[in-house]
């Protein structure tokens, strides 16, 4: 598994991959992460998304922070990739599937 770490970004950026990060405004909401500054994304279950995060994020490229489970769902937020991947550690918690 991985984890990336995302923030608030101070601006747009052109010429950066942009990619689009899922949360349930339950488990993790915009708001949160735009007071926390940045967090680390865990969890990924889902190999090509985990390759993905692993293999083509890089520091600066651009995310679109999607709530889904919500009515409507929506993109709540810009932010940006802040750190390199590392591994999940929650991949190895049987409780965490």
């Amino acid at each position: 598994m991985v984890t990336r770490h995302i923030q608030a970004p101070d601006s747009l950026a052109d010429g950066m991959a942009h990619w689009l990060m899922k949360s349930e405004p339950h488990v993790y909401p915009w708001s949160q992460l735009v007071e926390d500054g940045s967090t680390h994304w865990d969890g990924v279950r889902n190999y090509q998304a985990r390759n993905l995060m692993r293999d083509e994020m890089s520091v600066g490229d651009m995310v679109l922070f999607y709530h889904s489970n919500c009515k409507p769902p929506h993109v709540a937020g810009v932010a940006k990739v802040c750190r390199e991947a590392y591994p999940d550690f929650t991949a190895q918690d049987p409780s965490s599937i």
